[in-house]
């Protein structure tokens, strides 16, 4: 079969087809179609089979990529999802939000003549596939242990960390604020880059494993109707382990902040996405969270503000701007999400950053000021200052802030001052341990790193799950000698 590999010299490098632009900015639906098997083979037969592998070197889980290549290539679908799901325990997740161009693909030895293979729709194409075909099994574990573990977050950090837990045999109990799983995910991302069904999937299938689920259940300092202690928790289970991900969201002041129309990233997108799904969402009815017939602009380059934007447009705004102080090399979001954004008719104001709001009671506005790039910082990004003299204002119905998250003050919140945390709020943790400053209570994802990837998160749950078994193996060794003297 080796004939099939190496055939990156004369067959193009292909994405999945999308739908077009007039036809996808009307609806949330994902916008790539799926590969067909023979596209996925001639696509996985670029691959070069190198002897080092840039791609799984850069992806957060060390994904065996060229080995689940090659098994597609050769039609060997069922094997190339063993090994894809091996190290990964949403790979249909990863193949449709991962961003590939900065992580695996950007790193593909044969980008920069050949272009890159296409991993991230193969990647998706292999797991929906195993799904459709039955491959996909509940969790069945050899062996019953009577530890249990409470996680507090029903994200992917949590999600992944559960399932490996329950692998070995562990009682496994989620908690989570919101009435469905994936945090972010879910409530989040758009439809049109995660379809809502393929968490919900994902949730069934856990479900039927044996992981048991407490929705709807926030965690707090007391016990009352609507929350549990964390002190609880830690009563109720043999360890715990947080994975809250990040949900404050940075603001922006200045004169006019307060206006009404100027909304946060999260409460829009969350909105949306309620709708969606069906939910009855009385500020997304009343058009406080609603982007129609409205002149929006979004301020923020992330993927948080490409969802802002492009959701906008499939809500059915009268225009839809971004304003970013930096320019397009220097933004921080995927350059494949801002190609998606232009095709459907976002504006982008490339190196302008807000100075004031406009309007009186509700927004009209925004005074922006050019700004020019300077010498590198010290993340190796261009710092940037305002041009003199530049300013110059956008007409605005609605503003949409996205400019990222902050962990929450989880020691107050929770009434655990004994829970350590790093000068930027995350919590500390053990580096190889994740056990935070309270023994038998570990976090991962997000709230350890700071606002980061879904794969980063799954990354952590799955190191924070081996950590939690190494330390309850110890712990029942000590409960054995103890026992035993």
């Amino acid at each position: 079969m080796a004939e099939r590999m190496l055939q990156f010299t004369h067959v193009a490098q292909h994405q999945p087809d999308k739908r077009g632009v007039g036809e996808r900015r009307v609806d949330f639906d994902e916008i790539y179609r799926a590969f067909k098997v023979e596209e996925a083979e001639a696509q996985s037969g670029r691959c070069s089979q190198c002897g080092v592998p840039f791609c799984s070197v850069h992806c957060p889980l060390s994904n065996n990529i060229p080995d689940w290549l090659k098994l597609t290539a050769e039609g060997r679908l069922d094997e190339a999802y063993e090994v894809s799901s091996a190290t990964n325990n949403f790979p249909e997740i990863c193949g449709r939000i991962c961003p590939q161009d900065r992580l695996c693909e950007g790193n593909c030895v044969i980008e920069k003549s050949f272009e890159s293979v296409t991993i991230g729709a193969v990647e998706r194409f292999i797991t929906d596939t195993a799904f459709e075909r039955g491959w996909v099994r509940p969790i069945a574990p050899r062996i019953e242990r009577s530890q249990s573990i409470g996680i507090v977050g029903a994200g992917p950090g949590g999600l992944a960390a559960a399932e490996q837990l329950r692998k070995q045999g562990y009682q496994v109990h989620i908690y989570d604020r919101y009435d469905r799983i994936g945090g972010l995910m879910i409530y989040g991302i758009p439809g049109f880059k995660l379809e809502k069904e393929i968490v919900l999937r994902r949730h069934a299938l856990l479900e039927a494993g044996g992981i048991q689920f407490h929705l709807g259940q926030s965690v707090g300092d007391v016990d009352d109707a609507e929350t549990i202690a964390f002190s609880t928790l830690r009563e109720r289970h043999d360890a715990v382990l947080i994975a809250t991900g990040v949900y404050k969201s940075r603001d922006i002041g200045g004169p006019g902040s307060g206006l009404d129309g100027i909304v946060k990233a999260l409460d829009y997108l969350t909105a949306s996405n309620r709708s969606g799904l069906g939910d009855t969402v009385a500020d997304f009815e009343s058009g406080l969270l609603n982007a129609h017939g409205k002149r929006v602009v979004v301020i923020g380059g992330g993927d948080t503000a490409m969802d802002c934007v492009r959701t906008a447009v499939r809500q059915g705004a009268a225009s839809v701007k971004c304003l970013y102080r930096r320019d397009r090399a220097n933004m921080p979001g995927s350059l494949r999400e801002v190609g998606n954004a232009e095709d459907e008719g976002v504006e982008f104001v490339w190196l302008a950053a807000p100075e004031a709001f406009l309007g009186d009671g509700r927004v009209t506005g925004v005074r922006a000021v050019r700004m020019k790039l300077g010498m590198a910082d010290a993340t190796g990004r261009a710092a940037v200052g305002p041009v003199a003299d530049s300013a110059f204002t956008l007409q605005a119905d609605l503003v949409i802030k996205a400019l990222g998250f902050d962990p929450e003050d989880l020691p107050t919140l929770w009434g655990e001052p004994g829970l350590e945390i790093s000068r930027w709020g995350t919590l500390k943790v053990g580096r190889t341990s994740f056990m935070t400053s309270l023994p038998g209570v570990f976090a991962a994802g997000d709230i350890v790193r700071g606002a980061s990837l879904v794969v980063w998160a799954i990354r952590d749950g799955r190191d924070a799950a081996v950590a939690i078994q190494s330390h309850l193996a110890e712990r029942e060794q000590v409960i054995q000698r103890v026992a035993a003297e």
